[in-house]
């Protein structure tokens, strides 16, 4: 296929090519993929400023997006790629190829670094999901660390840069500048931007902005980053977003407000215990959308309120395809039961022919976890109604999934968002910490947008 840039997508690839170090944050539906594979490709056979690349991605992204990618354009057909996924046999086969760009799954950066045995012989690196090294501990984090000062060119791509606050800034920009911009060192940048927000005593539990601090940030990394939002540059589909109450009984509600205030509670099938605010989190979730495991690790069932509202949602939704966003184990089973009880057609969105059947308009109901299925999944061919059973904390997870739908290659003009909210839980507190975070994302991508005059929209990348 040719490959007609947009104008955005010109301003970005120069901005890879301009910039040894990139920080690329553009919303899903852009192109990043075929935006940077473009600057790779001219950098390897017209400047000749490269030699070889390696692109860490989310596992499924490395396996499909990045190679469909490269075998889809044209003027991408001399770019040789290997994707080191799979055993380690499978791996390092790939990675002797050779090829001009390697694509390897995140999870096994620490294993390339330290314990594969072969040689690192990148000069350019392309980090896929910047966030996903927003943890200074983690053991991806330290790896490429060690191997950052080989390493001449490096891009960081992702559309939720801060999907936490501006905290995830400092990591991020560590494996990209080395400490330049915000400091080598976390402690002097939470010292520098940050003041303790809650605390008890001497323990201090989150920290918020200083003064002045977001613009101060926002100038310091500006000259290394370039940030474009999907609605600024492609006719996107409407976005309406709406809650469905499901509503506990009072006898049901007696039970949560009980674990909530005595972190336990007795139930038919087991006990239910929390050791800390965290864990009662991850248990109020539970409770809130209809079952809950128990300290022996059996489920209990404690209502089917969420169940009754998305049948009354595939109902009225009249046979149009709905995805259907879960967290819980439990949750999956019991959707499952519901869903074969109602005769439903559905699938898991795990294999490839599930993608394909959900696509082509063969499923009634999609089944996704943002945790699996967040990052680089193609699915607004097949439906345009996304629901969330279960609601996730984290703010790239839920962007993310929304973005499966609510992308450019939509068919319909109005993608449908709906939440299963169940009243008077926590569920209404994670939306309104979504909307919170959101705030501060906004504030980061509109400080660095970049200056684009006379963009014309088209209709197809």
């Amino acid at each position: 296929m040719k490959y007609i840039a947009h104008d955005y997508q010109e301003e970005a690839t120069a901005f890879i090519k301009k910039n040894p170090i990139a920080a690329v944050f553009l919303s899903c539906g852009l192109g990043k993929t075929v935006i940077t594979l473009t600057a790779i490709e001219e950098m390897l056979h017209d400047s000749f400023q490269i030699c070889r690349v390696l692109v860490m991605a989310p596992l499924r992204v490395a396996k499909l997006s990045w190679p469909d990618e490269i075998k889809k354009w044209d003027h991408l057909n001399n770019l040789t790629f290997a994707v080191a996924v799979g055993n380690e046999s499978e791996r390092k086969t790939a990675i002797r190829q050779n090829a001009d760009i390697t694509i390897i799954n995140r999870e096994n950066v620490q294993w390339l670094v330290e314990e594969s045995g072969i040689k690192f012989s990148y000069d350019m690196v392309v980090i896929d999901e910047l966030s996903s090294f927003k943890n200074r501990k983690s053991k991806r984090f330290k790896a490429l660390m060690r191997i950052r000062p080989k390493v001449k060119r490096i891009v960081g791509l992702t559309g939720t840069p801060s999907p936490n606050g501006l905290m995830d800034l400092w990591a991020e920009f560590k494996v990209l500048d080395r400490g330049e911009r915000l400091g080598r060192f976390i402690g002097s940048y939470r010292s520098s931007f940050f003041i303790p927000d809650k605390y008890n005593n001497k323990m201090i539990f989150s920290y918020k902005p200083k003064t002045g601090a977001e613009d101060e940030i926002y100038r310091r990394i500006g000259d290394i980053t370039i940030s474009m939002k999907a609605m600024d540059h492609l006719e996107m589909p409407n976005l309406i977003s709406s809650e469905v109450k499901a509503i506990m009984s009072e006898t049901e509600r007696k039970d949560y407000k009980k674990l909530m205030k005595d972190f336990v509670l007795g139930l038919p099938d087991g006990e239910v215990t929390v050791a800390n605010a965290a864990s009662l989190s991850g248990k109020l979730c539970q409770m809130a959308n209809g079952a809950i495991y128990t300290d022996d690790g059996n489920t209990s069932s404690i209502h089917e309120r969420k169940l009754d509202a998305l049948e009354d949602i595939i109902e009225a939704a009249y046979g149009k395809p709905v995805l259907l966003a879960y967290w819980f184990r439990h949750d999956l089973d019991r959707i499952k039961t519901r869903l074969k009880k109602l005769g439903i057609r559905f699938s898991c969105l795990e294999s490839t022919q599930s993608i394909r059947d959900w696509n082509s308009g063969n499923l009634e109901v999609g089944l996704i976890h943002p945790a699996s299925a967040g990052h680089g999944l193609n699915l607004q061919s097949g439906g345009s109604h996304l629901v969330w059973f279960g609601l996730t904390w984290s703010l790239e997870l839920y962007q993310q999934t929304v973005a499966r739908l609510w992308r450019q290659g939509q068919k319909s003009t109005t993608v449908v968002v709906q939440h299963i909210i169940t009243e008077g839980t926590i569920d209404e507190r994670i939306l309104k910490a979504l909307d919170s975070k959101q705030m501060v994302q906004d504030a980061l991508l509109e400080a660095v947008k970049a200056e684009i005059k006379d963009v014309k929209k088209k209709e197809n990348i």
